[in-house]
């Protein structure tokens, strides 16, 4: 497994290097095919925030958590304890979509907006933030699965059998909704 290790406001050491290394490199035991992984460590109000991102290479489908603790070896554990959550949750669902010989296309890129930030401009709310990503045709399926993946509360995608853009979106019962647009 290749793991890249960036750190962000963080000297990233040699040995917190090797934790890293070891620990996300554990994942890897669930798939036969090579896999690279992007490890960033961060620090933000004495707040230790690991986030790992793995793209499946024989699919589209995106690997992606994110934890937090007040100790960044602490912050590891849990960020691979809950991948390998997802991991054994959507182990079969992967399998299929990762060996289907016609390789359905699934978003790997994250929905427009990720706990952005929103300053006030007087009173009206401003955006700060543009996020572009590809949209790849997909079920309503994959693309709940890949919003799960993702830890995310919507996803943005095309829907493969309409070729509309529509969004998909937990609901506070926990059951899923599909937005389509009306033209």
């Amino acid at each position: 497994m290749n793991i890249s290790i960036y750190g962000k406001n963080v000297d990233v050491t040699d040995a917190l290097k090797e934790y890293a290394r070891k620990k996300v490199g554990k994942v890897a035991k669930y798939f036969d095919e090579p896999l690279q992984a992007k490890v960033t460590l961060s620090v933000e109000r004495d707040r230790h925030i690991v986030e790992v991102t793995i793209p499946l290479p024989s699919s589209d489908l995106l690997l992606r958590a994110e934890e937090e603790s007040d100790d960044m070896y602490a912050s590891i554990d849990l960020v691979v304890d809950k991948l390998e959550r997802q991991i054994r949750k959507y182990k079969t669902r992967i399998n299929r979509k990762v060996r289907r010989p016609e390789g359905a296309a699934v978003a790997a890129a994250e929905p427009a907006t990720d706990e952005e930030e929103w300053e006030e401009a007087g009173d009206e709310p401003r955006v700060v933030r543009t996020k572009r990503f590809a949209v790849k045709p997909m079920t309503v399926d994959e693309a709940i699965l890949q919003m799960n993946l993702l830890g995310h509360d919507f996803f943005v995608f095309s829907n493969a059998a309409t070729g509309e853009v529509n969004v998909v979106y937990r609901r506070k019962d926990g059951d899923y909704g599909l937005i389509e647009p009306e033209y």
